[in-house]
C-alpha cells in the first residue's frame, strides 16, 4: 500500500502552509501506509490498526500500529480519537490523547475502547482507528509557593464556568454566568 500524503498548499518551507517538522518513522509491517493527512490544513495524521480486532460493547484493547517514530528533542505526539468514528461507532481512545514521548523508539499502540451499549465494532487491517497530532512541547520549571495568586476563575473545574453555583468546584457558591 502506497502511502497517502495531502498535496500541501503553497509556502515557503512549510506543508499545508504551516511549519513542518521532520519525523523519522520506521514502517514494522511494510505493508501498512506511513500517517497521512487526509486533507491539506489537518492537524492529525491518520494512523492504521496493524491487525484485524473484534471490540464487543463496552470492551477495549492495545492495538498496534506498525509504525515506531523517532521525535525531535521539543517535540511530543498525541493520540486522539476519530471523531468520525467516535459519532457513528463509539470508538474511542481510553486515555485520550495518549502520548508519545521524543525517547520513545517502539511501536505506537492505540487503547481503544468500544463505548457502544449493544454493537461490537469490527476493524480490520489497514483499517484508520486514530490521529497523532506532533506538537512542539516545553518542560515547565515548578516553583512551590505557599499561596496561588488570585483569578476570576479560582478553583472552579469540571464545568462550573457558565453555571452560576455548578460543577465541581466550591459547592455552594454561585457563578457569575458572564
Amino acid at each position: 500500500m502506497a502511502p497517502r500524503v495531502a498535496a500541501p498548499l503553497p509556502g515557503p518551507g512549510t506543508e499545508a502552509g504551516r511549519a513542518s517538522v521532520e519525523v523519522l518513522a520506521r514502517r514494522l509491517d511494510p505493508e501498512l501506509p506511513l500517517p497521512w493527512y487526509a486533507q491539506p490544513l489537518d492537524a492529525g495524521a491518520d494512523l492504521v490498526t496493524a491487525q484485524d480486532v473484534t471490540l464487543a460493547p463496552g470492551e477495549r484493547a492495545i492495538v498496534g500500529t506498525g509504525l515506531a517514530i523517532a521525535l525531535p528533542a521539543g517535540y511530543a505526539a498525541f493520540v486522539h480519537p476519530r471523531s468520525g468514528l467516535a459519532a457513528r461507532h463509539g470508538l474511542s481512545v481510553v486515555n485520550a490523547p495518549g502520548t508519545v514521548d521524543a525517547g520513545y523508539r517502539g511501536e505506537i499502540k492505540v487503547i481503544l475502547i468500544n463505548t457502544d451499549r449493544t454493537e461490537p465494532i469490527r476493524l480490520s487491517r489497514g483499517d484508520r482507528i486514530a490521529q497523532l497530532v506532533v506538537q512542539r512541547v516545553e518542560h515547565a520549571v515548578f516553583r512551590e509557593v505557599d499561596e496561588l495568586p488570585a483569578s476570576g476563575r479560582g478553583d472552579g473545574g469540571f464545568g462550573s464556568t457558565g453555571v452560576p453555583g455548578g460543577g465541581l468546584g466550591r459547592a455552594g457558591v454561585p457563578r457569575d454566568p458572564r
